[in-house]
């Protein structure tokens, strides 16, 4: 049996002004993925009709489930129940019962109902009600000639109890999708695809190479009727990607490098103090957020401008046994990290603030998790 093929349509001329970010989509593709339903497209339309209901037909013409967010409120631009309408080429008429809850909604808070929202107990002969207990939009259930459109309302508090209560039991799973993620530094993304090679190309697990914020991701999934299948080939997968990039690897999927670095000092019973001068407070923040910082962090401080020196007479009165410099420089600085039989250096080069924080900050907690790795 085929796999079922899904798209995501974002409604809302916010969306497209930037005015807010669109994270409905992102939570979406997160969910369809773990019900192993292929996620083909995404799009994202203002509140103009017309668009809007092409891009109903667009997606109907490719997808077998279309989920769709926002329009679903009771003004004159919310228009999802008109473009699903006129994309099917069905009638909304008012469901007397969808009235009546609309009317008890707003009465049990001592209001009257506005006559405009009588629109949100709209429906078409192929739609039923998805209710809403968290606000005055029902969502709809659409479905015909074998396709389903699910719409919901825009409101994350709203859509995310709506899905997982009401849309994600009914639908069928289509096998189950796993993955990892192994983050890593000190290696380019282009370099880290060279060394994999071959492995890039693979179908089943799948490779892929991402650059972040936290250095570059190399993402292993895989797709198979049972959760121990998909996770044996990614485990294969996993092994083999390792082997070849070595200790570039420096986590897998939610790890931070603050908590990679804070085990590897409670490991070893150590305390660590930072003195920074470049990333104006930045590599103090991923520490101290880090799990159970208290344990293992003495202290950072934040030295705008400071030379090696001046951020060594700063930070040696808080007595730890591992220390971090990172001192200031027009466009070049050498780190610093004394460490009981392990001290490590290196210098890095920037054009801008931002770079120089940036590179501050990755390179200054690589030296620490290269220094306390095994």
């Amino acid at each position: 049996m085929p796999t079922m093929r899904a798209e995501i349509l974002s409604i809302g001329t916010e969306l497209l002004l930037g005015q807010i970010v669109d994270t409905n989509a992102a939570y979406l593709a997160g969910r369809l993925a773990l019900l192993g339903i292929d996620c083909l497209h995404k799009q994202t339309v203002g509140d103009n009709l017309g668009r809007a209901t092409d891009a109903f037909r667009l997606a109907l013409s490719r997808t077998d489930l279309v989920v769709a967010t926002g329009g679903l409120g009771p003004t004159e631009d919310d228009l999802t129940r008109e473009a699903i309408a006129a994309a099917l080429d069905e009638t909304p008429t008012i469901d007397p019962a969808l009235e009546a809850e609309l009317r008890d909604w707003f009465a049990g808070r001592g209001l009257a109902m506005p006559e405009r929202n009588r629109k949100q107990a709209w429906l078409i002969p192929s739609a039923q009600a998805l209710p809403n207990p968290n606000g005055t939009a029902p969502g709809w259930d659409v479905r015909r000639d074998g396709k389903r459109i699910v719409a919901m309302p825009g409101v994350p508090r709203e859509m995310t109890p709506m899905w997982e209560e009401r849309v994600e039991p009914t639908i069928v799973r289509e096998g189950v999708l796993r993955w990892r993620t192994l983050k890593l530094l000190g290696i380019g993304e282009g370099a880290v695809e060279e060394e994999l090679d071959e492995l890039v190309r693979s179908t089943s697990p799948t490779v892929a190479t991402y650059a972040k914020n936290d250095g570059v991701h190399v993402r292993i999934a895989d797709k198979a009727a049972t959760a121990a299948a998909a996770d044996a080939r990614i485990e294969r997968m996993e092994a083999e990607v390792r082997a070849r990039l070595g200790d570039h690897v420096w986590g897998v999927d939610d790890e931070t490098l603050g908590g990679v670095v804070g085990r590897g000092l409670v490991a070893r019973g150590w305390r660590l103090a930072v003195a920074d001068a470049l990333t104006a407070g930045e590599l103090a923040r991923a520490l101290a957020d880090a799990p159970e910082a208290a344990r293992w962090l003495a202290g950072a401080l934040v030295v705008p401008g400071a030379d090696a020196s001046t951020l060594e007479r700063e930070v040696t009165p808080l007595g730890a046994q591992v220390i971090l410099l990172v001192p200031a420089g027009a466009s070049e600085s050498e780190l610093r990290l004394y460490a009981p039989d392990r001290p490590r250096g290196q210098t890095i080069r920037y054009r801008t603030p931002a770079e120089a924080r940036r590179r501050a900050l990755l390179s200054g907690l690589d030296l620490l998790r290269r220094a306390l790795a095994n």
